[in-house]
């Protein structure tokens, strides 16, 4: 590769108009540029004069244009790229000097990385790339960028594989690492999961779904399918659990919603606090994954990361002073990590409020007179499997629950911590143990204190994929009913849920009368009602199956 300078190390001057869409130089060369090249160890405040050109150091020795135009993606459109392989270096061209001052200044504190390795970025001391011979891979490259950039903001989401659930508040924390989310819209079709989602400006929008798509929100499960939706903008009616507008709190709905993230979503790494790493691969880019925010990951099995609140990964900050809102912070590329899970090398560096949480809770505050076993395996069956519970023989008020993963436990942290049971406001946090320990060969209790539930056919989870992943919702005042046999009227339902709470509205399903909605007298009534009601008996076959509902009659 041959260059010519005439103000500095990084010079590239012609008189010819740029060209752009990849192609690559042929320029004849001047003594000084080798030497020049040497010289340029600059320490990375010296970052020079403002310019729409970048130039990168220190980069991989086969680092592909690919890369190297994904390293300028998300800060704007790019439109021109060259790779000096021989040198490890390389320059890439924005639109305009703004988008280029963005992706110094936000690589100054935040160091890019190709396939692990730190590359440094600095302004070039050129005005614009110019490129006389067409370099294909440049020009599949930029082609590649280019039909990505669009003017669309409106996403189209579809979740695959969904073993654990996906709530607005976990596409709004993913999506939010990208830039601004105006609104989300979900729904299920064709039995699928999925979501529409408005970006504040199409940068962002470009960036997420060129780093996001394809990508597994979990190791092995939920995997990003995200396209460009025809819709221009959102119309949202309703805050709730199935829709969102963030420039509307004040829709019906919003305020009765138990916003999980608010509360503890950031402390107890759930998945409404994960970011992203930057590895998908750009349509025509061929095999080559997208790695300029870490290490090169498996396109199509990347998970995303539960991280500390205000923090992605690698420690990079979600947001700056002087930053604009969009496609940054807490970029990284760790592969490999189950949910939950903290960074490779920050085993015991507990970040900033974050309580890393496993398969078991302590649940506080109990009603002593009135809970058993059975009422918390009920209880908090409705967000996991609960395998075994025990209340603490010296402090009756305190239990341990062990689910099947960890989770289904932060779910359970996240919905039932602070509610009121039996006229306490309970309290459940994550446990120090392990595993919920059975008593000796013994010294057994019979069930009063401490019980195995690891075989019941009550649990609600056992199949992968199952509908009630995406059905578990905050307490509330509305309860769904289903498996009701034919033979048994409203009258008698109303009178079974009666001795637990006072009902207040009944209806069936009009197109299936074996699914109906109750409403009690307030949410702590049908937490009650649930605990007594759920496998209730109302036939000689028939049980009665008894969750929480988003609707209202």
């Amino acid at each position: 590769m041959l260059l010519s300078l005439k103000r500095g190390s990084d010079e590239l001057l012609g008189h010819a108009p740029m060209v752009t869409n990849g192609a690559s130089p042929h320029i004849a060369v001047m003594e000084a540029c080798n030497n020049d090249a040497k010289k340029v160890k600059l320490d990375q405040t010296q970052l020079g004069v403002p310019s729409k050109v970048i130039h990168i150091r220190n980069m991989p020795l086969d680092t592909t244009e690919a890369e190297i135009v994904a390293l300028g993606l998300p800060f704007g459109k790019v439109t021109n790229v060259l790779v000096m392989k021989k040198k490890n270096q390389a320059f890439i061209e924005l639109q305009d000097e703004a988008q280029a001052a963005t992706m110094v200044s936000y690589h100054t504190e935040c160091p890019a990385q190709i396939r692990g390795r730190s590359v440094y970025i600095q302004y070039s001391t050129h005005r614009e790339l110019k490129t006389e011979v067409v370099n294909p891979s440049a020009q599949a490259a930029l082609q590649a960028a280019e039909s990505v950039q669009t003017d669309k903001t409106v996403l189209r989401i579809i979740i695959e594989n969904m073993a654990y659930p996906v709530t607005i508040d976990v596409l709004k924390q993913i999506f939010s690492k990208f830039g601004v989310v105006l609104k989300i819209i979900t729904f299920t079709k064709n039995n699928t999961f999925q979501a529409l989602l408005q970006m504040a400006d199409p940068v962002a929008a470009q960036a997420a779904k060129l780093s996001l798509d394809t990508q597994n929100i979990y190791t092995g499960c939920c995997t990003l399918r995200i396209d460009f939706s025809k819709l221009t903008n959102l119309n949202v009616k309703y805050n709730n659990d199935k829709s969102r507008d963030y420039t509307n709190p004040t829709l019906p709905g919003g305020e009765s919603m138990r916003m999980g993230m608010d509360h503890h979503a950031f402390s107890l790494g759930t998945p409404s606090v994960l970011a992203s790493p930057f590895t998908a691969a750009m349509p025509g880019f061929g095999a080559t994954p997208l790695t300029a925010y870490g290490a090169a990951g498996t396109v199509g099995g990347t998970p995303l990361y539960a991280t500390s609140m205000g923090m992605g990964l690698g420690g990079m900050p979600g947001g700056m002073p002087g930053m604009p809102q969009g496609p940054f912070g807490g970029f990284g590329g760790f592969g490999g990590l189950p949910p939950g899970a903290m960074m490779p090398g920050m085993q015991g560096i507990p970040f900033p409020g974050q309580v890393t949480t496993g398969p078991v809770v302590l649940v506080s505050n109990l009603s002593e007179e009135t809970i058993t076993p059975d009422a918390l395996f009920t209880l908090f069956g409705v967000y996991g499997d609960v395998h075994r519970v025990k209340i603490l023989y010296n402090k009756k008020d305190n239990a341990l629950i062990q689910f099947a993963e960890p989770r289904q436990a932060a779910l359970a942290i996240q919905h039932l911590d602070r509610l009121l049971l039996w006229g306490k406001n309970i309290r459940v946090a994550p446990s120090k143990h392990p595993v919920v320990q059975m008593p000796k060969e013994g010294q057994t209790d019979g069930g009063k204190l401490t019980k195995d539930f690891t075989t019941s056919p009550l649990h609600r989870f056992k199949k992968k994929g199952s509908k009630n992943y995406s059905n578990i919702y905050p307490p509330s005042a509305t309860l769904h009913l289903s498996n009701i046999p034919p033979t048994i009227s409203e009258e008698e339902i109303k009178e079974a849920f009666n001795n637990h709470g006072t009902v207040k509205n009944f209806k069936f399903f009009p197109k299936d009368r074996k699914m109906a909605l109750i409403e009690m007298e307030s949410p702590e009534d049908a937490v009650v009602a649930l605990i007594a009601m759920h496998n209730y008996q109302l036939g000689d076959s028939s049980h009665l199956r008894v969750s929480f509902s988003k609707s209202t009659i």
